[in-house]
């Protein structure tokens, strides 16, 4: 007659050999769509994807429709890149429009220049692209911080403009909010941001940070996942490498700089605090759309 212990030492076998198994099953998974994902991504980007060389940087853009429609372009919102309009891209699309999204600095397959950039200089590079394109006036569209560099657009580039959509930024001045604070009121307020703000790893590969931010419970390749996923100078893959010096906003007195000595800040990040829509649009001449959530704590009142 067996043991208690060995039939005990025979079920954690069996158990841990079928855990190993299904571990092993995972892996093998993942990895097969991490390589399926890759074609995919390729396969995207030969559809929709290209590249153009402004005096600031190589720029990575989308592009979905006939250039014959009215164009559409689309400025994404921080940490994020022009892949955040693919899944209503072919909607868009359909209502008769020529959609264009880019990557600026720092986000999707666009570098961080090596000198010091804005918001006005991907104004710039928008202009430039329009110009490559052949595109006289477009709509010009942004989400967050998108959404204030579509008002440094219109600031310098009023008469390419056909109208403007603002997501969640680009009505409102950044700053507004913060100024109305007394100190020890805003030091509280900044904390408590770096106190609940999320950081994104880095890995040592592609696959790593591909397995670490794939959604299990999605499934599919999720082959969009590659174009947030961006290699830093010391080889290490992440979402956003840079971004936050880019911005001025990596600890708290970078952040305060931002808001009460914007000279102090990166010229991206002083150029965020010196966007004025109630100056910008003071003479506003084409038709603007303000996408907003609305709750009893706004940051901005963009309603008003």
């Amino acid at each position: 007659m067996k043991s208690i212990f060995t039939l005990i030492l025979l079920q954690f076998l069996i158990y841990y050999n079928s855990y190993a198994q299904d571990s092993l099953n995972q892996a093998l998974k993942i990895r097969l769509r991490y390589d399926s994902a890759k074609v995919e991504f390729k396969n995207y980007e030969k559809m929709h994807g290209g590249f153009i060389q402004t005096k600031n940087i190589k720029m990575h853009y989308l592009e979905w429709g006939n250039p014959k429609d009215t164009p559409l372009i689309w400025i994404h919102g921080s940490f994020t890149n022009g892949y955040e309009l693919s899944g209503i891209a072919n909607d868009i699309v359909k209502k008769g429009y020529y959609l264009i999204a880019i990557d600026y600095y720092g986000h999707g397959l666009t570098k961080i220049p090596k000198h010091e950039v804005s918001l006005y200089h991907v104004a710039d590079d928008i202009k430039n692209l329009m110009e490559v394109k052949k595109i006289k006036r477009a709509v010009i569209g942004g989400w967050s911080r998108g959404g204030v560099i579509a008002t440094a657009f219109y600031d310098s580039y009023p008469d390419n403009v056909l109208a403007l959509i603002l997501e969640d930024g680009g009505s409102v001045s950044t700053n507004t909010y913060y100024h109305k604070m007394g100190e020890v009121q805003l030091n509280e307020r900044v904390k408590k941001i770096f106190k609940d703000r999320f950081s994104y790893s880095k890995y040592e590969n592609q696959f790593e940070a591909y397995k670490a931010y794939y959604d299990y419970s999605e499934g599919g390749t999720q082959f969009k996942l590659l174009a947030w996923i961006t290699i830093d100078e010391g080889g290490s893959w992440s979402i956003g490498p840079g971004v936050e010096d880019l911005f001025n906003m990596k600890n708290e007195v970078q952040f305060l700089d931002n808001i009460l000595r914007p000279t102090k800040a990166s010229l991206f990040g002083e150029s965020m605090s010196i966007v004025e829509p109630k100056i910008v649009y003071r003479n506003l001449m084409v038709p603007m759309l303000i996408l907003d959530p609305v709750s009893d704590d706004d940051i901005f009142q963009y309603e008003k």
